[in-house]
Protein backbone atom coordinates (compact mmCIF):
# COMPACT_ATOMS: atom_id res chain seq x y z
CA UNK A 1 0.00 0.00 0.00
CA UNK A 2 1.24 3.64 -1.04
CA UNK A 3 0.62 6.40 0.49
CA UNK A 4 1.10 10.43 -0.34
CA UNK A 5 1.85 11.93 2.27
CA UNK A 6 4.60 11.26 5.48
CA UNK A 7 3.38 9.18 8.72
CA UNK A 8 5.43 11.10 11.10
CA UNK A 9 3.60 14.71 10.04
CA UNK A 10 0.86 13.35 12.15
CA UNK A 11 3.45 12.96 14.90
CA UNK A 12 4.69 16.53 14.29
CA UNK A 13 2.71 19.98 15.92
CA UNK A 14 0.25 20.34 12.96
CA UNK A 15 -2.76 22.73 12.64
CA UNK A 16 -6.10 20.27 11.73
CA UNK A 17 -8.85 21.59 9.51
CA UNK A 18 -12.02 19.77 7.90
CA UNK A 19 -12.26 19.84 4.21
CA UNK A 20 -15.90 21.11 3.81
CA UNK A 21 -17.15 23.65 6.98
CA UNK A 22 -19.42 26.52 7.71
CA UNK A 23 -16.71 27.85 9.90
CA UNK A 24 -12.49 28.46 9.98
CA UNK A 25 -11.68 26.05 12.54
CA UNK A 26 -8.15 25.45 12.41
CA UNK A 27 -6.99 22.98 15.63
CA UNK A 28 -3.36 23.17 16.60
CA UNK A 29 -2.48 19.97 17.38
CA UNK A 30 1.00 18.73 19.68
CA UNK A 31 -0.68 15.96 20.90
CA UNK A 32 -0.02 13.58 17.17
CA UNK A 33 -3.53 12.95 16.77
CA UNK A 34 -4.79 10.79 13.47
CA UNK A 35 -7.13 12.46 11.37
CA UNK A 36 -9.94 10.98 8.88
CA UNK A 37 -10.28 11.77 5.19
CA UNK A 38 -12.45 14.56 6.06
CA UNK A 39 -9.48 16.54 7.79
CA UNK A 40 -6.32 18.20 6.28
CA UNK A 41 -3.19 18.40 8.46
CA UNK A 42 -0.49 21.53 7.83
CA UNK A 43 3.10 20.51 8.84
CA UNK A 44 5.80 23.33 9.00
CA UNK A 45 7.62 26.59 11.01
CA UNK A 46 5.60 28.23 13.02
CA UNK A 47 2.47 26.41 13.24
CA UNK A 48 0.98 27.81 16.08
CA UNK A 49 1.39 31.61 14.50
CA UNK A 50 -0.61 30.11 11.48
CA UNK A 51 -3.22 28.63 13.62
CA UNK A 52 -3.68 31.94 15.23
CA UNK A 53 -3.87 34.05 11.76
CA UNK A 54 -6.07 31.36 10.05
CA UNK A 55 -8.69 31.47 12.86
CA UNK A 56 -8.20 34.85 13.05
CA UNK A 57 -10.89 37.73 11.87
CA UNK A 58 -8.12 39.28 9.55
CA UNK A 59 -7.92 35.90 7.80
CA UNK A 60 -11.58 35.63 7.82
CA UNK A 61 -11.88 38.97 5.98
CA UNK A 62 -9.46 38.60 3.74
CA UNK A 63 -9.27 34.66 2.40
CA UNK A 64 -12.84 33.63 2.73
CA UNK A 65 -13.60 34.59 -0.53
CA UNK A 66 -10.73 32.89 -1.82
CA UNK A 67 -12.30 29.43 -0.83
CA UNK A 68 -15.23 28.08 -3.09
CA UNK A 69 -18.44 28.16 -1.40
CA UNK A 70 -20.75 25.17 -0.12
CA UNK A 71 -24.43 25.94 -0.65
CA UNK A 72 -25.42 29.44 1.32
CA UNK A 73 -23.09 29.76 4.12
CA UNK A 74 -20.24 26.34 3.30
CA UNK A 75 -16.55 26.53 2.04
CA UNK A 76 -14.45 24.36 1.11
CA UNK A 77 -10.76 24.52 2.55
CA UNK A 78 -9.23 22.26 0.54
CA UNK A 79 -5.17 22.52 0.18
CA UNK A 80 -5.07 23.83 -3.11
CA UNK A 81 -6.89 27.13 -2.50
CA UNK A 82 -4.05 27.84 0.52
CA UNK A 83 -1.40 27.90 -1.57
CA UNK A 84 -2.59 31.27 -3.54
CA UNK A 85 -2.09 32.61 0.17
CA UNK A 86 0.12 35.24 1.60
CA UNK A 87 1.10 35.38 5.14
CA UNK A 88 3.74 37.90 6.53
CA UNK A 89 6.66 36.29 8.05
CA UNK A 90 7.57 36.01 12.05
CA UNK A 91 10.27 35.59 13.98
CA UNK A 92 10.85 32.51 16.75
CA UNK A 93 9.81 35.21 19.71
CA UNK A 94 6.92 36.26 17.92
CA UNK A 95 5.94 32.51 17.49
CA UNK A 96 6.21 32.24 21.15
CA UNK A 97 4.03 34.57 21.88
CA UNK A 98 1.23 32.55 19.61
CA UNK A 99 2.30 29.40 20.74
CA UNK A 100 1.08 30.82 24.79
CA UNK A 101 -1.92 32.65 22.71
CA UNK A 102 -3.33 29.48 21.13
CA UNK A 103 -1.99 26.82 23.77
CA UNK A 104 -4.43 29.32 26.11
CA UNK A 105 -7.18 29.60 24.01
CA UNK A 106 -7.64 26.33 23.27
CA UNK A 107 -7.54 24.99 26.52
CA UNK A 108 -10.36 27.25 27.57
CA UNK A 109 -11.70 29.66 25.34
CA UNK A 110 -13.23 33.34 26.15
CA UNK A 111 -14.05 36.29 23.93
CA UNK A 112 -11.52 38.28 25.80
CA UNK A 113 -8.99 35.71 24.51
CA UNK A 114 -9.74 36.18 21.11
CA UNK A 115 -9.63 39.21 21.26
CA UNK A 116 -6.33 39.23 22.08
CA UNK A 117 -5.21 37.22 19.72
CA UNK A 118 -6.66 39.67 17.02
CA UNK A 119 -5.08 42.62 18.67
CA UNK A 120 -1.74 41.16 18.33
CA UNK A 121 -2.65 39.86 14.70
CA UNK A 122 -3.89 43.39 14.15
CA UNK A 123 -0.45 44.84 15.55
CA UNK A 124 2.38 42.78 13.38
CA UNK A 125 0.24 43.38 10.04
CA UNK A 126 0.62 47.72 11.26
CA UNK A 127 -3.32 48.00 10.69
CA UNK A 128 -4.49 51.11 11.61
CA UNK A 129 -7.40 51.54 13.97
CA UNK A 130 -9.85 52.50 10.94
CA UNK A 131 -8.99 49.02 9.40
CA UNK A 132 -9.07 47.87 12.52
CA UNK A 133 -12.84 48.86 13.20
CA UNK A 134 -13.79 48.22 9.57
CA UNK A 135 -12.53 44.44 10.03
CA UNK A 136 -14.23 44.26 13.13
CA UNK A 137 -17.38 45.05 12.37
CA UNK A 138 -17.61 42.89 8.94
CA UNK A 139 -16.61 39.34 10.78
CA UNK A 140 -19.01 38.76 13.59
Amino acid sequence: MQIAYNWEDFFKPKIVYPNMTQFFPFYYDAKGFITNQKCFIITGQYIEYLTAIFNSKLFQFCFSNNFPKLGDKGRELSKIFFDKISILQINDKQNKIFKQFVDDIQNSYTKEKYANINQAIYTIYNLTQDEIYYIENKIK
